[in-house]
């Protein structure tokens, strides 16, 4: 079995849907998309959880989240705070905006001491991936020539919302399996039978279904983490006067990769991606979570 650790980016949970309260459930006893993403992460053999949240909402977390999963595997919390920032910095004024998912990830370099997997919290991944992700890191072993990551890679189409535009990374992916590029495409929707993304909110241009995209769905060893906390300073040196800047795994990745730091392992999945993006999507969760317990991959009461 696994001893993989998983690092859930749930810092900005809480903001997103004006607070814990108001996440619906999607599942028949009250469960939320993150409660089926960590039951089928604990099924693949993951053994400890460690939590990036904002201290805001700490106590609301642990009462609608953390304390179920505490009884089925190891939980640990670390939070994402504006002025979690090196020696030497402080946080800009005016400054409101999360710096990232990367500094999520950094955010929980104490609580974890392994390769790790990271995802985030409100999206649903699917078991079959948690699953290739696991096996994976159960293997992983960086070399002296380069550290050895990987990814889950979606199909796009398995991906998209029939409601709007979503934000995909998308990928260029070798004949060896390994990621090439990472690229975040911030507005991608369906048109019909094509899909388009634009850069402009003008100009839409064509892009294949079938591409492999990242749904921030990653496997890393510990070194990662160094190389988080060494790229770090440099992000905020460029970014003192941009109050939106973000410090982006992606981005990271796509730097280590370039210069042949890492390889990144595409693990392909033909699971489907559900998410309420947009309140309208949540028929369609609901739906596809009520057909998954009639085929007896979850149970009723997901906890129990």
């Amino acid at each position: 079995m696994a001893s993989g650790q998983l690092v859930v980016m749930a810092a900005g949970i809480g903001s997103r849907y004006g607070g814990l309260k108001q996440i619906d459930p999607v599942g028949p006893s009250g469960e939320i998309i993150i409660d089926y993403a960590l039951y089928d992460a604990i099924e693949a053999g993951f053994q400890k959880v460690i939590f990036v949240i904002n201290k805001d909402i700490e106590q609301a977390f642990r009462a609608k989240i953390g304390n179920a999963v505490e009884r089925k595997v190891e939980v640990a919390y670390a939070f994402q705070e504006l002025n979690a920032l090196p020696p030497g910095f402080d946080v800009p004024p005016g400054r409101e905006k999360p710096w990232g998912t990367a500094h999520a990830v950094l955010c929980a370099s104490s609580k974890v001491d392994g390769p790790f997997a990271a995802i985030n919290a409100d999206d649903y991944y699917g078991r079959d991936a948690f699953q290739k992700l696991s096996e994976y890191l159960d293997l992983a072993d960086d070399t002296s020539e380069a550290y050895d990551y990987c990814m889950v890679g979606y199909v796009l189409n398995n991906t998209l919302t029939e409601h709007g535009h979503v934000a995909r990374g998308v990928c260029t992916v070798s004949a060896e399996g390994y990621l090439e590029t990472v690229v975040e495409r911030t507005k991608i929707r369906k048109f019909g039978d094509l899909v388009k993304y634009t850069e402009d909110d003008e100009n839409w241009v064509e892009i294949d279904p079938a591409s492999t995209v990242s749904m921030n769905m990653w496997g890393f060893t510990q070194s990662f983490m160094d190389e988080l906390e060494a790229r770090f300073p440099e992000f905020l040196r460029k970014n003192t006067a941009n109050l939106k800047a973000e410090y982006f795994v992606p981005t990271a990745v796509n730097d280590l990769v370039s210069r042949g730091k890492a390889t990144v392992k595409v693990l392909p999945t033909d699971e489907r991606w559900f998410g309420v993006t947009y309140r309208q999507d949540k028929d369609k969760v609901v739906e596809a979570i009520s057909q998954k317990i009639a085929e007896g991959v979850y149970p009723r009461r997901l906890w129990d």
